[in-house]
Order: C-alpha cells, then structure tokens, then sequence
C-alpha cells in the first residue's frame, strides 16, 4: 500500500510573510496558528493553540502570498511535513519540521479566506456571486417588464373586445330606434288614411241631407 504525506490546515497567519530570493529559486516563509478548545472535568473551557511554520516553493503561490496575504489573514492550505536539520548558536544541531507547498502544487494550495458573510469562499467566488446577482436582477427586471408588457397587451386586447361590443351594441340599439321610427311612421299613415276615408264618409252623408 502507497505511503500518504499530506496536511491539510486552516487558521490565521501569526506575522506578515518573507519572501526571499536563493540562489534556486524564491521562497515564502510565514507560520499559521490553529486552535482548540475543549472543557476539562472541571467544566472549564480550555484552549491550545498550535503554530505551524510553513514554506512555500511554488513561484504563483509565492506571488500570491506577497501580494494578498499579511498578519491575521484566514487561509487554507494544503502540503505535506517535512523535517530539516539546523545549527542553533550553541552550535547544537536541531531538528525542526514544517509544512512546505512544492514547486508543482497545484493552484488552490493555499487559498485565503473570507468570513465577513459567515461563509469561506474567496475572493474570486466572490466575484462570481456579484456577476450572478447581476444577471438575476436584469432577469428580474426582463421579468417585469415582459410581465407588464403582457398585462397591457391583455389590457389593450380587452379594450379592443370592449370597444367592438360597445360598437355592437350600438349598432343594435340604432337598429332598433330606426325600426321603432319606420313602425311610427307607417301607424301615422295608416291613421291619416283611415280619418281621410271617414272624412269622406262624413261628407257623402251631409250631401244626403241637402234638399234640392
């Protein structure tokens, strides 16, 4: 079965980091505190905190870590543990361990992050929600005006039906006023022609009572 070195750490730069040129290369040095806390028998609440050295060797981390990070900054990154050997000033050899980011880490090996809205994503996914917020507005708006635009449309469409049907309606009622007037008008013939007959009538019947 393959061996795994791998460290995986969350926490806050404890001084703002060193960058320096070697005769390989750059590197970055900075350390990182993680804590913990826990309650003893005594209900009390404890706290330990951890410093981490860490070394970085990649050139795109190290342009990263100059340019964005400082003291109290929350990352998270990813490297594995690795031990070197040092001369103190007494001259006595030591041994100290620290977390290094190789040359061919891969770009989200350190990542600085970002809890002002109670969530982790960095900088660039922070960009991202503003340009989705963006575009849900402009869909919202787009929502509102093509639904105003549609409620207009049904509203001119009703005042078109509204205006046919008044037009009808009218139409109707002229219809029925004209008829109204032609039966008027043929009732008062009607009527004159019948007292013109009785007119008559009434004449011939004194012409029989004149003696001659």
């Amino acid at each position: 079965m393959a061996s795994l070195n791998k460290v995986e750490l969350i926490g806050r730069l404890g001084k703002d980091p060193e960058v320096r040129n070697l005769q390989n290369g750059q590197v970055a040095n900075f350390s990182v505190a993680t804590s913990e806390t826990w309650k003893d028998r005594d209900g009390e609440r404890q706290e330990r905190t951890e410093w981490h050295n860490i070394t970085v060797w990649n050139e795109k981390t190290i342009e990263f870590v100059d340019k964005y990070l400082k003291k109290g900054d929350m990352v998270r990154l990813e490297g594995k543990i690795q031990s070197r050997k040092y001369d103190d000033k007494d001259g006595n050899e030591r041994t100290a361990f620290e977390i290094v980011i190789p040359k061919f880490a891969p770009i989200d090996a350190l990542m600085k992050l970002s809890y002002d809205n109670d969530n982790s994503n960095g900088g660039g996914n922070s960009r991202g929600s503003s340009r989705s917020n963006s575009r849900d507005r402009d869909d919202d708006r787009g929502g509102d005006s093509r639904s105003s635009s549609s409620r207009s449309s049904r509203s001119s469409r009703d005042d078109d039906r509204g205006g046919r049907d008044d037009d009808r309606g009218g139409s109707r009622a002229s219809s029925r006023s004209s008829r109204r007037d032609d039966r008027d008008d043929r009732g008062g013939d009607d009527r004159g022609s019948r007292g013109g007959n009785n007119s008559r009538r009434d004449n011939n019947d004194m012409d029989d009572d004149i003696p001659f």
